[in-house]
């Protein structure tokens, strides 16, 4: 298939690894080309020199207020045009509802939460200006903890429901002017935080196969997998999808 991404230009946030990078690298391998954000420099260089000239990036953490405005500016000026975007943002720190503190939740929101929606704001925006193409598309990572409590994250579970609603929100509001809104409910994905996640439990092999045999596919997901997904969600291919959470987890979510 198809999926009609040549030419078309992408932000990624998160972009410099784990699901972002794979987002990024199917969106190239299909043809588009891509603007990363990531907070270190460095590992912006490396990611940028991974996908080579059909990508560039910057420096700077999505709760900063310019950020979006840049990372918009920037495609614009490398690249001439905005067909979207995914939103990624890493996770926040591991706690429960009694050990997490006001400041760990006022960061958590200010990234997680208002520093993603002002990227998608700005998003629609630039989509708009550009004018390059009938439609535009964004994407949000988020988690399944979006529609059931992942234990032990207690930021993410309470603030990416209300990210999933925003999703839909937005998506009734940008409709009518093309633009498309979807969400992606990554499972237990292979990534740098996940392995993280499991060595906090002192027995990281453990904890892999007991969260694995959970899973009716009984192994975790492979970022490629992940990206794969997201690239067919923003491309024109998905031209009728909006509004939706798309779950990408071997269907151990059982919420309805």
């Amino acid at each position: 298939m198809d999926l009609g991404l040549e030419g078309r230009v992408y932000v990624v946030s998160g972009g410099t690894k784990g699901l972002g990078f794979a987002t990024a690298e199917a969106l190239v391998g299909e043809g588009a080309r891509v603007i990363l954000i990531g907070r270190s420099a460095v590992s912006v260089e490396a990611a940028v020199g991974l996908l080579g000239d059909s990508a560039a990036g910057i420096a700077a953490d999505l709760g900063d207020p310019d950020t979006a405005g840049s990372a918009v500016a920037l495609a614009m000026s490398r690249f001439g045009r905005l067909d979207g975007g995914l939103i990624s943002v890493g996770g926040p720190p591991a706690g429960t509802p009694l050990t997490t503190t006001d400041e760990q939740w006022r960061a958590a929101f200010e990234t997680v939460f208002l520093g993603s929606l002002r990227l998608a704001r700005t998003l629609c925006e630039g989509i708009a200006v550009a004018g390059t193409s009938a439609t535009g598309s964004i994407a949000w990572v988020l988690s399944t903890s979006a529609v059931e409590v992942f234990p032990g994250l207690t930021t993410s579970n309470g603030l990416r429901p209300g990210l999933a609603m925003l999703i839909t929100d937005l998506a009734d509001e940008v409709g009518p002017s093309g633009i498309r809104v979807n969400g992606l409910l990554p499972g237990r994905i292979a990534t740098a935080r996940l392995a993280a996640l499991d060595e906090s439990t002192g027995d990281a092999a453990g904890a892999r196969e007991q969260a694995s045999a959970r899973i009716p596919l009984r192994r975790y997901g492979e970022p490629t997998e992940f990206g794969r997904v997201a690239a067919f969600v923003l491309s024109p291919a998905a031209s009728y999808l909006t509004g939706s959470l798309v779950r990408v987890d071997g269907g151990v979510t059982r919420h309805p």
